[in-house]
């Protein structure tokens, strides 16, 4: 028997990429790249316009202005971010 170890960077990058896979097979619409302020609180779980602005101020989560007043959040990095303070169980 072979046993295969992986980096839980590799591992997360894997599991992800395996997830959206499946959903694309079962017909599951695949989710955008880049979301707008509305999107990117709702991922957030936050009501604040405010948090958005702080959070790509301080350079936590990415982001991309093509318009002066067009601003699409990076759905990736607000999911590493959540995932970076997430808390281990006891």
């Amino acid at each position: 028997m072979n046993v295969i170890t992986l980096e839980e960077e590799a591992f997360y990058e894997l599991y992800y990429k395996l997830v959206a896979e499946i959903k694309q097979q079962l017909g599951a619409k695949p989710r955008n790249k880049w979301i707008d302020g509305n999107e990117a609180m709702a991922m957030l779980h936050i009501k604040s316009r405010t948090t958005p602005q702080k959070l790509r101020d301080e350079g936590k989560i990415r982001y991309s202005q093509p318009e002066p007043k067009i601003i699409l959040y990076d759905a990736d990095s607000i999911d590493a971010y959540l995932e970076k303070h997430a808390k281990e169980t006891f």
